[in-house]
């Protein structure tokens, strides 16, 4: 069994910065495909960015390219997303997935799921 924790939502303004991270434990918790997602309520759940076991291939959705960032430390087991230039549009609840095939990754239909971490930009 895999647990996913997410940390560092928050509030701030648009144009501002905010750092997530998603630390993966439990048995049986590598090699994993992570990724972040995002949901509004009353919307689909949204893909936001994905990054590969090793090597550590990226994939970001275009309404964050240029924006986000996505990385992994492979030796703690974590994933971040460092978001910038964040925009009133990127609020939302972000939840950290992850697989051991990463197509669900990248297409939703991943195993894990992390609990959500509230964003909140505001204007």
């Amino acid at each position: 069994q895999v647990q996913l924790v997410e940390s560092g939502g928050g509030s701030v303004q648009a144009g501002g910065s905010l750092r997530l991270s998603c630390a993966a434990s439990g048995r049986d918790y590598s090699p994993l495909h992570m990724g972040w997602f995002r949901q509004v309520p009353g919307k689909e759940r949204e893909f936001v960015a994905a990054i590969s076991w090793l090597p550590s291939n990226t994939w970001l959705a275009d309404s964050v390219k240029g924006r986000f960032t996505i990385s992994r430390d492979t030796a703690r087991n974590t994933v971040s997303l460092q978001m910038n230039s964040l925009k009133t549009e990127d609020t939302a609840v972000y939840y950290c997935a992850a697989d051991k095939e990463l197509s669900r990754v990248k297409t939703g239909g991943a195993m894990h799921w992390g609990q959500g971490t509230q964003v909140t930009v505001s204007s």
